[in-house]
Parts: structure tokens; C-alpha cells; sequence
């Protein structure tokens, strides 16, 4: 019995040690395997048959969602996840590289946001790799002029914003003026290098603050420009057919300033206007002739004749 109970424990740390070095990505050989432990091919094979009737009998439960695979390109068994809802390497790098591009947070918020993504979402032999491949743009990140730390700030407006709830704000001008207002925040987005809020302010003089007055739709806040706010215990109310949609919005604000909804025409001369079509997500090609696309779009406000500005003769408006 006492050799038994042996066999059975060196049979379990067997199995425990190419469980945990799958988990860890790594391919696992059936004949390395055997000389590793001193066992035959067939000892092995049991091991791993033991294994893979574990995960099956998890992933039918819904308790894990790997499977151990065999390849024959690989010449050994990996896990391999059923529903694929975890990040495959490409991805997470991609995931890095947009982050790292956007230069939307302080280095110091950035660096453990990307750490959690790699050891989190990819297996421990590729987190080697993926930080190679991104470290010397870490390294030479740089970021934001305003040196604001606000994602915790952040979810909690966002939370204010899912639960309807007012917030009292003290805000910063670009110009630096300094207000007070009491808003009811509707939405959060991001465009070039910022966060910003959408909100309507509440009991304001339209007519001395805007300088669009009739104009329905939500104020533009930068949420580094909050120097400090309140989440307030009053709910507003709107309609779920005025409810604010930001998908909508972003498809016609792209520059991040406020004012009416405006339609624009003019002719691109470009060769293609692919890049134009992707700024401008409302944009279509209503005619092609000899002098370029003629195009159309829905935009809010005046952030667009800023941008037409900066593509010169490519663009001339009608």
C-alpha cells in the first residue's frame, strides 16, 4: 500500500507540473516529457489523457474555458481557449501600441495599465516578447502637457453618468477663467490626446453664456480641465427618446468643439479619399469628375474649418 500511495503522489506532481507549465503557454513533448521524468512515453500519455478529461469534464460545467489540443506542427499538446474571449498575443499588442500612440495618460498611469494588460491577458512565456517589442516607445513616451492623474476621477463621473446623477463642478476655461457649475453629465468620449465630458449645465443664462443659444445639444468639458468636483444625490431626468447617444454624436463631432449641426460639401482632390471618409465618418462620396470627389458630411460646430484649413488645395469648399 505504502508503494502505491508513492506511485499515486509522483503520478499528481507529474501532473501538476505540466498543468501549471501549460497554463504558462509552453508546448508540452511527450517524449521530453518522459525523459524529464524518467517515465515511458505511454506513462505520459496517461497523464495527459487524465488531464484533458479534467478540463472537459470544467469547460462542460462552465467553470474553465481551455481544452488541451494536440499539434502535429508543433509536435505536442498546448491549451487552447474554447471561447476565445481572452487577448491572443497580436492583440494585446495592438491594444499596447493604441494606448501607448494616444498619449492620453501620465507615463506613470500608462506603464501599470499596459503591465496588468500583458500579465493578465497572455501567457507568462510571451510576456517577454510583447514588453521587447513596446519597451523602447515606453522608454520614450512622452506624455500630456497637463500631467493630470484623473482615471479614477473618471469612472467616477462615468458612474454619475450611468446613474443619472447631478455633479458639481469647478472647471478651467482654456482661456483659464475659473466657473462653478451644476450639470448633468450624459457621456464620456475620447478624441486625440483627451477625455471629455458631455453635459448639459443647469439653470444657466444661454443668452450671456453661448454663443449659440438655441443650441440643444450637450456642452464639451476636457476632464482635465475638472479641477474639482461633487457627485450630487439628485437625479435628472431625460427621456428615452432624447436620450444622448455617443455613438451618434461621434460620427459628427470630431474635433471636440461645440455648435450647430451643420452640413458641409466640397471637393476633395486627392487621388484617394479614403482618409478624408475616416475623419469624417458621416462623410459620402455623392460624385466622382475629372477635378476630384465631391463629399458631403454631417458635422457639429466650428472644429471641422479648422481642419479643412489644414489640408490646403486638397480641399476646396462649395
Amino acid at each position: 500500500m505504502g508503494i502505491d500511495r508513492t506511485a499515486s503522489k509522483q503520478k499528481g506532481c507529474r501532473m501538476l507540473h505540466i498543468y501549471a507549465r501549460l497554463i504558462n503557454g509552453e508546448i508540452i513533448n511527450k517524449k521530453d516529457e518522459a525523459d524529464r521524468f524518467g517515465k515511458s512515453s505511454r506513462t505520459i500519455q496517461n497523464d495527459i489523457e487524465d488531464i484533458r478529461e479534467f478540463l472537459a469534464d470544467r469547460v462542460a460545467v462552465g467553470e474553465i474555458e481551455n481544452e488541451l489540443v494536440y499539434d502535429a506542427k508543433l509536435n505536442g499538446y498546448y491549451l487552447k481557449t474554447v471561447d476565445e474571449r481572452t487577448l491572443s498575443n497580436s492583440e494585446i499588442f495592438a491594444v499596447c501600441k493604441i494606448l501607448l500612440e494616444s498619449r492620453a495618460f501620465c507615463k506613470s498611469d500608462i506603464e501599470p495599465i499596459i503591465e496588468k494588460l500583458i500579465f493578465n491577458c497572455i501567457p507568462k512565456s510571451k510576456h517577454r516578447a510583447v514588453r521587447e517589442l513596446i519597451s523602447n516607445e515606453i522608454y520614450h513616451y512622452v506624455e500630456p502637457r497637463h500631467g493630470k492623474h484623473f482615471i479614477k476621477s473618471m469612472w467616477e463621473i462615468a458612474e454619475a453618468v450611468r446613474q443619472h446623477l447631478c455633479i458639481k463642478m469647478v472647471y478651467e476655461r482654456l482661456d483659464g477663467t475659473i466657473v462653478n457649475w451644476d450639470i448633468q453629465p450624459v457621456g464620456i468620449m475620447f478624441s486625440e490626446f483627451y477625455f471629455y465630458l458631455m453635459a448639459f449645465i443647469e439653470n444657466i443664462d444661454k443668452e450671456a453664456e453661448f454663443k449659440n443659444p438655441d443650441d440643444i445639444f450637450p456642452t464639451i468639458y476636457r476632464i482635465d480641465r475638472i479641477q474639482s468636483f461633487e457627485v450630487l444625490n439628485r437625479h435628472f431626468d431625460i427621456p428615452y427618446r432624447d436620450r444622448f447617444e455617443e455613438g451618434e454624436f461621434r460620427k459628427r463631432i470630431q474635433f471636440m468643439y461645440g455648435g450647430k449641426l451643420r452640413r458641409i460639401r466640397f471637393l476633395y482632390k486627392g487621388v484617394n479619399p479614403e482618409a478624408v471618409l475616416d475623419r469624417l465618418p458621416t462623410a459620402k462620396i455623392v460624385e466622382k469628375n475629372d477635378d476630384g470627389y465631391v463629399i458631403t458630411a454631417e458635422v457639429f460646430g466650428d472644429g471641422v474649418d479648422m481642419w479643412i484649413r489644414s489640408q490646403g488645395e486638397w480641399i476646396e469648399m462649395f
